[in-house]
């Protein structure tokens, strides 16, 4: 009997570890969140993942938006709100193909 709940405690331990092993190869997409506050010269966007900052876009006079990733120097000039978001996400190595 001892040999039949040894087996069964190495089959448990073995299907909990394949689970794990499943969940860090198949990750969640991040939960990337925009609002914006207002400021002196306008509005101020801001991307977050979950309760992390991961940086700031606005547009500037000219019609072109710039991307602040946090804890960069860069400042990507982008046609879109869309392209600065997306600079932002990249830069925080959290871009995820969409498989569909």
């Amino acid at each position: 009997m001892i040999t039949q709940e040894v087996f069964d405690d190495q089959t448990l331990t073995q299907s909990e570890f394949e689970a794990y092993i499943d969940q860090l190869t198949d990750p969640a997409p991040p939960e990337i969140e925009i609002d914006s506050v207002t400021d002196d010269f306008g509005e101020l966007y801001r991307v977050w993942n979950g309760s992390q900052l991961l940086g700031t876009f606005y547009q500037n006079l000219e019609n072109k938006w710039i991307a602040q990733p946090c804890n960069r120097d860069e400042r990507p000039c982008c046609d879109t709100a869309l392209q600065a978001q997306l600079i932002i996400i990249a830069v925080n190595g959290l871009l995820v193909a969409d498989a569909a």
